[in-house]
């Protein structure tokens, strides 16, 4: 029997919540098919509209596609484990955010923030595209840093893997169960608060 990965991984549709969040998930397994260059720019263009501090928009963004150098130094720059199947992607993301405001040179502390606030336009832009991406702490960033002679003044974020989802058994044994377990969230009571640890009443 086929499994349907996004039916599956969907969110619960009585919660009300918009069925693009509901879509987004974060496969492991890419299908070995391209992401075309008009959607790309959607995607980035997606990530320009986030909110930021100031209007600072302190984002940056390294793009790989399959084959090219910044893929490559993009795919050794990951742990090893996320290695295992993020070489499967056709795209791999680097986020970047600036420390400071262009303005003053003051420090912003918000630029990890608003740089995280792009990339969530981004996953969600990709989602309506029919893509999906998943975000990946597991990097390299002083390696990222050295290979791409990043500025001090700029603080590395996270990889991201986008593609199209592809099948869980085209994955490492070890991943398949992760691929195809169903999603689960935490209660608004366990974050969202009146006091500390004390749930709201919403």
């Amino acid at each position: 029997m086929t499994i349907d990965l996004d039916e599956l991984k969907s969110g619960p549709v009585e919660s009300g919540v918009v069925e693009l969040i509901l879509k987004r998930w974060s496969p492991r397994s890419f299908a070995d098919k391209p992401v075309p260059s008009a959607d790309l720019v959607k995607i980035f263009t997606a990530a320009a509209w986030a909110a930021s501090s100031f209007n600072e928009q302190p984002w940056r963004f390294l793009v790989g596609k399959k084959g090219d150098e910044t893929y490559g130094k993009i795919l050794d720059s990951l742990v090893e484990f996320n290695q295992a199947w993020a070489k499967t992607a056709p795209v791999l993301i680097v986020s970047v955010g600036k420390k400071t405001f262009s303005g003053n040179g003051h420090r912003n502390g918000y630029a990890l923030h608003d740089t995280g606030a792009a990339s969530a336009n981004l996953s969600l832009q990709a989602t309506a595209l029919g893509l999906h991406t998943h975000g990946m702490g597991g990097v390299d960033k002083e390696k990222v840093r050295t290979m791409f002679a990043i500025p001090e003044d700029f603080e590395v974020g996270a990889a991201w893997a986008l593609g199209y989802v592809g099948v869980p058994e085209a994955l490492p044994e070890a991943y398949r169960e992760m691929e195809m377990a169903a999603r689960t969230r935490k209660g608004l009571a366990e974050f969202v608060f009146a006091e500390w640890e004390k749930a709201a009443e919403l």
